[in-house]
């Protein structure tokens, strides 16, 4: 756990004093509990804690002082504090918890972080931390949600009727206590680790980039104006929208109140038509790279020049880990400029990165979970799956498959994940959604599998009111019971995707576990530093290269047994761009 007590004084009215004054009233509340005989592995969102309550919390189960354990977000300033209560007594003017009924006050007051059914303490073996059902709430909601209701407490500290923790008899009634037991909550101080250690930034590279991007912008910028034929404010939606319909002369594509649209999506269905879109895409792109990224991340760099991002356990309705200030998960890399930030990050000296990813994982779980033989023996012959489809799809051989064939079939396979619809395929491969359809036709009929199970996914999730990943975590969906049409399909693009996203989730955490442990335990000095959805980074010793290639593609490649194999790719360099391979 990495904190700093000054981080909390970044509202205007907490000064360093009055933060750790703060912090050490949280532990006098703590240590009550942990005479009670609760443990603590993580509090919060995040596993960790970014609120005065968890870093109280931290403090006393960690034993460290107060000062190395404080958590770096504005939620812990005052004026942070006064949006929470603020944000409470709203809940309670709009949702009118009944008082005397501790679930109804928990559901509607504690659970402001995550929308779900209960805020309880969940038991464990030594642990027992404010959760929702289906995911965590921060222990400061439901600890100022007990305060509004004492009888909360009795609930969440188990002091009902049964005596039992209310978190521990949920979890076992909806078969969610082995994915809590066993990846959730272990993986807890595997993200603290990962926070604390951080990733090292070549800080002059980043500056010498972010100034390459600001000759960049003025380059564009200058172009800009020349073709516009005046100098006017480019990030205005109004000023631009008045250059490119009224003084140009461009088709209007879409209209908002206040004028004329010019989002990413109205600049793509205009280009070709004026050389000023691809100037405006381009300048676009350029300012985001240096305000977002080269800026953003210049600002949070440490003092031992590594960024600390906190990992978000629990935040994703998936099961999907995200990553907070900052977020180094979102690292753009479809464009040569954007992957060019991944230079940045590198290895400390004497030192090596070690990325490994899975390879088309969430469609190896469809073939699995679909039990297609067609689409599982496809991917256990080896060959490109996305060649594969094309060939069979198209009625070829393999080695008469183009390369427009073999985009169209990649189009496809991962729009079939995602539960795209034809018109959203033809979008996406400028095919008209008749084409697409057909495309989408030929598929299901080379892979039946696949269309008994989406349609069986959306059956059963309309009957249960859920949907499952293989390892149990659960996702709600009452979009599907609603009475507009646009929200019962979104429910039914989700129950298609959340079972196969949250299972590659899920194995993504497990595999996180597997490596962490396995370093330990084989004495080397590898450490995990960063996860990007189904990549892993470890940071290691040059010497100790080839020995954690070896381990992370094993152990990624082995912690689950499907139908056909999961298949790991390791590749080491000295920046996250080199090791990316």
């Amino acid at each position: 756990v990495r904190r700093g007590t000054a981080d909390m004084t970044q509202g205007p009215a907490m000064t360093r004093e009055e933060a750790v004054q703060a912090v050490e009233t949280g532990i006098e509340l703590v240590r009550e509990l942990k005479d009670k005989g609760y443990g603590l592995i993580g509090t919060g969102e995040m596993g960790i804690g970014n609120t005065t309550t968890s870093s109280a919390l931290a403090s006393v189960f960690l034993n460290r002082p107060p000062e190395q354990v404080t958590g770096r977000g504005a939620g812990l300033s005052s004026a942070g504090l006064e949006r929470k209560i603020k944000a409470i007594e709203t809940a309670i003017q709009v949702n009118k918890p009944d008082p005397a009924d501790p679930l109804d006050v928990l559901s509607k007051v504690g659970g402001l972080d995550l929308a779900g059914l209960c805020g309880v303490f969940l038991g464990g073996a030594a642990c027992r931390i404010p959760v929702l059902v289906d995911g965590f709430i921060s222990s400061a909601a439901a600890l100022t949600a007990a305060r509004l209701c004492p009888a909360a407490v009795d609930y969440m500290l188990g002091s009902h009727a049964s005596n039992e923790p209310a978190g521990r008899m949920v979890l076992e009634e909806l078969g969610l206590n082995k994915i809590y037991q066993e990846v959730d909550l272990p993986l807890c101080p595997v993200l603290a680790e990962m926070e604390e250690i951080g990733v090292l930034v070549d800080r002059g590279a980043l500056v010498e980039f972010g100034e390459m991007l600001s000759q960049g912008i003025d380059k564009v910028q200058a172009a800009i104006y020349e073709l516009a034929g005046e100098e006017f404010n480019i990030n205005s939606t109004q000023q631009l929208g008045r250059i490119l319909f009224d003084q140009l002369g461009l088709p209007p594509v879409k209209k908002t109140k206040t004028g004329y649209s010019t989002n990413a999506e109205v600049l793509d269905k205009l280009r070709g038509k004026h050389p000023i879109i691809e100037q405006i895409l381009d300048y676009r792109q350029l300012t985001k790279l240096k305000s977002t990224y080269v800026d953003g991340l210049g600002k949070v760099i440490g003092d031992d020049g590594r960024i600390h991002t906190c990992f978000q356990n629990t935040v994703t309705a998936t099961g999907r880990l995200s990553s907070a200030e900052p977020n180094l998960q979102n690292i753009p890399i479809r464009t040569p400029l954007g992957a060019e930030l991944r230079k940045m990050f590198v290895a400390g000296p004497g030192m090596t990165l070690v990325d490994a990813d899975y390879s088309q994982i969430e469609l190896r779980l469809l073939a699995h979970m679909a039990g297609d033989e067609k689409m599982i023996e496809a991917f256990r012959s080896g060959r490109d799956f996305h060649t594969v489809t094309a060939a069979q799809v198209f009625g070829v051989e393999p080695d008469q498959v183009s390369a427009e064939m073999r985009r169209s079939a990649k189009a496809v396979n991962f729009g079939i994940v995602y539960g795209i619809s034809a018109f959203s395929l033809s979008q996406d491969i400028g095919v008209t959604v008749a084409e697409a359809k057909a495309y989408m036709d030929r598929y299901f009929a080379t892979y039946p599998g696949v269309r008994a199970y989406m349609d069986h996914v959306v059956e059963r999730a309309k009957a249960d009111g859920y949907v499952s990943t293989l390892m149990g975590r659960r996702r709600w969906l009452p979009e599907l019971k609603s009475s507009n049409f646009n929200t019962r399909s979104f429910g039914e693009r989700v129950a298609l995707n959340m079972p196969i996203q949250g299972t590659a989730a899920d194995i993504i955490k497990l595999a996180m576990l597997r490596v962490r442990d396995r370093l330990k335990a084989e004495g080397l000095r590898g450490q995990l530093v960063l996860q990007v959805h189904d990549e892993l980074i470890v940071e290691c010793p040059e010497g100790e290269t080839e020995r954690v290639k070896n381990l992370l593609e094993r152990e990624m490649e082995q912690v689950v047994e499907l139908a056909l194999p999961l298949i790991a790719e390791a590749h080491a360099g000295k920046s996250w761009a080199e090791a990316k391979g």
